[in-house]
């Protein structure tokens, strides 16, 4: 067992720091989503109106943040930004802005290309009945659209927590990063201690982004079905 390096999980308190490590990625991911929904549905709405200048600022924001990598976000923000104007953010912070600033993009297109698919006569019917604009969107058009909108955004909830494993990249503290904190702790004792420890940080990732990718699966069933 000594040379197979896999009881350095079970030494101290390593196996703990990585479920805490993996929670730091999860509250990451987690409050970065429910910025980027807020925000999204907005987005969303400004994209599918008949302005055509907020149209194409949608449509540039949306290339841009498609075309740079979410790591060349992060140092821009974190290392570039930030520094210039002499701002000082945490790492965890920087994070949650570029992956917000990234999912709301995502969010966006998903809820514009949500709106445009619901049959204008849905519409028509609303105005008839003599609801507002207003009433027409938050009765009849936005539940339709939050329902088609579940199975996109659990998907997308599932890629951004893959993605938080960026962040080790700018000294946050997740659960990658404590990986190699025990790795490099135990490098002498304990030399095939990577294999073992990276490896549970794949079973924790897929134990949590498994059921999640299911759910999404499942709920784009329920939608279609």
């Amino acid at each position: 067992m000594q040379d197979m390096g896999i009881q350095v999980l079970f030494e101290g308190i390593n196996f703990s720091r990585l479920l805490a490590g993996l929670w730091v990625s999860l509250r990451l991911a987690l409050i970065s989503m429910v910025f980027s929904v807020a925000l999204g549905i907005f987005m969303g709405m400004v994209m599918a109106s008949r302005n055509k200048i907020l149209t194409v600022l949608c449509r540039i924001y949306l290339e841009t943040v498609r075309i740079m990598p979410q790591l060349v976000l992060l140092f821009l923000v974190y290392f570039g930004a930030a520094r210039h104007l002499g701002i000082d953010i945490s790492g965890e912070l920087a994070a949650v802005i570029v992956f917000t600033f990234w999912g709301t993009a995502e969010m966006g297109d998903l809820v514009r290309n949500a709106l445009i698919s619901i049959p204008r006569h849905q519409y028509e019917s609303g105005y008839s009945l003599g609801l507002t604009k207003a009433q027409v969107y938050r009765y009849i058009i936005l539940p339709q659209t939050l329902r088609g909108l579940l199975p996109s955004g659990v998907n997308l909830l599932t890629r951004m927590i893959k993605t938080t494993s960026l962040v080790v990249l700018i000294g946050v503290v997740e659960v990658v990063k404590v990986g190699k904190q025990i790795i490099d702790a135990s490098r002498y004792e304990n030399p095939k201690a990577a294999l073992w420890i990276y490896g549970t940080v794949f079973i924790l990732y897929f134990a949590i982004c498994f059921p999640i990718s299911r759910l999404s699966i499942a709920l784009e069933k329920r939608v279609k079905g």
